[in-house]
């Protein structure tokens, strides 16, 4: 049943997520994908940022929490898989809650000029979801690798978690770039991509015969 519980709330915390980041580009006049952080449209002061908070980016967080430590307990027990959903949970699922609960500055101010508390939380939030988490999508690769027909979310966990790698090391390179959000979406993308694929594996892992 875990890993019923595990797939479900893996499905839900990506449907959440994209969704609001794709309503913040329809919400916000001018708003671009691909200059713009995510983190913008929520920021502290604009106009649905409460909504996109509270309703969208939040609820994701606690959906992606709740499919990491869910699934922990229905796949081969293993320090590694523990390690990896472990680091998922924490550093993408509960620091997703926690930087809707302390957004950043309007601009997210990213010359941190007078930075609010709540900016400060939000940035060293996103700096370890940065480090952290595709070092965890590689680790559940290697993981996944002994998973009964875990070959796919195998490959996948380490392909999506050097992309991830890759593109972290680009983004706080061109933080100021016009492609910044691009960039990251890529790392998102990349992590919402194996969750969804992981949620799959689970899911028909977990069917009964």
């Amino acid at each position: 049943m875990s890993g019923i519980k595990a797939s479900r709330f893996g499905f839900l915390g990506v449907l959440f997520f994209v969704l609001s980041t794709i309503f913040a580009g329809f919400l916000f006049l001018g708003y671009s994908h691909t200059a713009q952080l995510i983190s913008e449209s929520y920021a502290l002061e604009t106009a649905y940022g409460f909504h996109l908070r509270y309703f969208g980016f939040l609820p994701s967080g606690i959906f992606l929490a709740a499919f990491a430590f869910f699934a922990i307990r229905s796949i081969p027990q293993s320090k590694l898989g523990k390690w990896g959903f472990y680091g998922l949970g924490i550093f993408y699922g509960i620091a997703t809650i926690i930087v809707s609960l302390f957004p950043c500055d309007t601009g997210c101010n990213p010359e941190l000029i007078d930075p609010s508390i709540s900016q400060l939380i939000h940035n060293q939030t996103g700096l370890l979801t940065y480090l952290i988490v595709p070092l965890s999508l590689v680790i559940l690769g290697i993981a996944a690798h002994k998973w009964p027909g875990g070959k796919l979310v195998s490959y996948a966990g380490i392909l999506c978690g050097l992309i991830a790698l890759f593109f972290v090391g680009t983004l706080s390179s061109e933080i100021e770039s016009d492609f910044a959000g691009l960039y990251q979406r890529i790392i998102e993308g990349s992590i919402l991509l194996w969750i969804t694929l992981c949620s799959f594996y689970l899911s028909k892992k977990n069917q009964p015969n």
